[in-house]
């Protein structure tokens, strides 16, 4: 069991940008044991939480053979890419983007200039996009976003994207069989729920904080790494919303 505090993360500030990254790029080498230190839990490679200003964003870029999930917390976000998908991502829907043998896409703030029937705003992106390395390289890129608003009100860990067997009725699935994520989305003090049993988890506090059985106290922007342990009893502590990640195998080094 390790906590990692929201201060802890990697910061990167600029005009238009305030990024958090839970995990170190891969140029963080750790001589002591001939490994990069901090780039990985189980399959999950990159966690980050971005702010991005209105009008601003990520332009065309490109990614291979990779698991993208983008999940909006506040705002608005414009997903273009080179297979003909143009997207507006707002909180509730969550995308998918699989990368394969390689996508350009773009990610920004600009709603209005996707839609002119949408104002022109001054909101801040609130984003959280998380990486997972696929289980097998070179498959066709794909993309996909569905709602989860309603499977969410229900207050119980709801599976989102995933490719694990055992979440069959998965909002969207992931060309990874061993990895999935789960919302929670818990809205009074009070509300529990448990942790997944598994090899990996990761546990994310995306808003309002809560208390883990064995943990203690986490807030917003906490994360609680877990190995070979599981069925931990998640409490909040106000409303609060949660991003947990359950894996079953790890990235090989």
């Amino acid at each position: 069991m390790e906590i990692r505090r929201s201060a802890d993360r990697e910061f990167t500030r600029l005009d238009w940008l305030v990024s958090r990254s839970s995990f170190s790029g891969a140029a963080s080498f750790d001589p002591r044991f001939g490994h990069p230190r901090n780039t990985h839990h189980g399959l999950l490679v990159t966690h980050n939480e971005d702010t991005v200003a209105a009008g601003w964003g990520f332009d065309t870029h490109r990614h291979r053979n990779m698991e993208i999930v983008t999940w909006v917390l506040s705002g608005s976000v414009v997903h273009v890419d080179d297979r003909g998908h143009t997207a507006l991502i707002t909180p509730g829907q969550a995308q998918r983007m699989t990368a394969g043998t390689g996508i350009l896409h773009s990610e920004r703030n600009n709603a209005w200039q996707h839609d002119p029937s949408i104002p022109r705003h001054d909101i801040d992106a609130h984003v959280v996009q998380m990486w997972v390395v696929p289980d097998a390289a070179g498959v066709p890129p794909s993309y996909a976003q569905t709602d989860v608003t309603t499977a969410l009100a229900t207050g119980e860990l709801v599976p989102i994207v995933s490719g694990l067997p055992r979440h069959r009725d998965a909002a969207l699935r992931l060309q990874n069989q061993y990895a999935g994520l789960s919302i929670a989305r818990l809205g009074t003090a009070g509300a529990a729920v448990s942790l997944p049993d598994a090899a990996y988890v990761h546990l994310f506090v995306a808003r309002g904080a809560v208390e883990v059985d064995g943990a203690g106290r986490l807030d917003q922007g906490d994360a609680l790494r877990l190995t070979g342990i599981g069925g931990h009893r998640v409490s909040a502590l106000e409303a609060a919303e949660i991003l947990v990640w359950e894996m079953m195998r790890t990235v090989a080094l």
